[in-house]
């Protein structure tokens, strides 16, 4: 049985070792125009989207770190996070749907390699996949590794053995990122995964399982539902492994919803989830 539904609280600029850690897909947000080739038929252009009200939101989040996923380049990305109070990083993939992460200007930020290999479309496909991006932020002090992923589409809960639809190319890109994972548990560095997993994970799921039997972490959305989502799982996630399992602040998790908790045009189909983390 699903847990209450979280929703946001009132926020306020972090302390000096306290990160507000979250992950939003932007919903194709773009500044290509209607009709662009680029864009599938259903998807509007830049035209339709309200970047004032998202920019707002995003003030309203106030996050020290964001991933977000479907933004097709970081002028589009600088619309919604302001470069002024924000270092604006993006995969260079050739597709509008990349993930990026925005990190306040008074972090220090290192990109590493692109996980490129989470593309796992053949070349000739007329449709490419995501990479992940791999980047590494410091305080100072401590340092926290991130990837930030937006996974295969369609393959919701299915079990393991499942071999229809998008479930085998999912299943592929969740290897490659417990490959990423085992890496730093080897490294010893502290880590987060995060962004659009489309994929309910919970404590239950074989695909969870799968993932803590090998690498064992955190997943902050267990045991909650998602208030974006009409109290359905979570597909949108926040992962930690190593020391950031225990620089994660109890009871932090929270959803910002938009009003009326409608989705208003122009935003987004998808809520920012975050959480908060006790750098040391």
């Amino acid at each position: 049985m699903l847990a209450g539904l979280i929703f946001a609280a009132s926020t306020g600029f972090s302390s000096a070792h306290t990160v507000k850690l979250s992950t939003w897909n932007m919903d194709w947000l773009t500044l290509r125009p209607s009709g662009d080739p680029a864009l599938p038929d259903d998807v509007p252009g830049g035209e339709h989207r309200d970047f004032s009200k998202l920019a707002a939101y995003a003030r309203h989040l106030n996050p020290d770190i964001v991933a977000f996923e479907e933004v097709d380049g970081p002028l589009a990305a600088s619309r919604v996070f302001s470069s002024r109070t924000y270092q604006i990083i993006l995969t260079p993939d050739p597709v509008v749907q990349r993930v990026g992460v925005a990190v306040r200007r008074d972090l220090r930020v290192t990109v590493n390699d692109e996980v490129s290999d989470l593309n796992v479309a053949r070349p000739d496909a007329p449709h490419q996949l995501r990479g992940g991006l791999d980047v590494s932020i410091s305080d100072g002090q401590a340092t926290l590794r991130l990837l930030v992923v937006h996974l295969k589409t369609g393959c919701w809960d299915q079990p393991l053995n499942q071999r229809q639809h998008s479930c085998p190319t999912l299943y592929k890109q969740v290897r490659i990122v417990q490959d990423w994972m085992l890496e730093r548990q080897d490294e010893g560095e502290p880590y987060a995964v995060l962004g659009d997993f489309n994929r309910r994970l919970t404590l239950h799921d074989p695909l969870m399982r799968q993932i803590e039997a090998e690498t064992p972490v955190t997943l902050t959305t267990a045991g909650k539902a998602s208030p974006c989502w009409g109290g359905e799982y979570f597909i949108d996630h926040i992962l930690l492994g190593n020391a950031a399992r225990d620089w994660l602040v109890p009871d932090s998790l929270r959803v910002m919803t938009y009003r009326n908790d409608t989705v208003p045009a122009g935003l987004s189909d998808h809520c920012p989830v975050s959480v908060r983390l006790e750098m040391p």
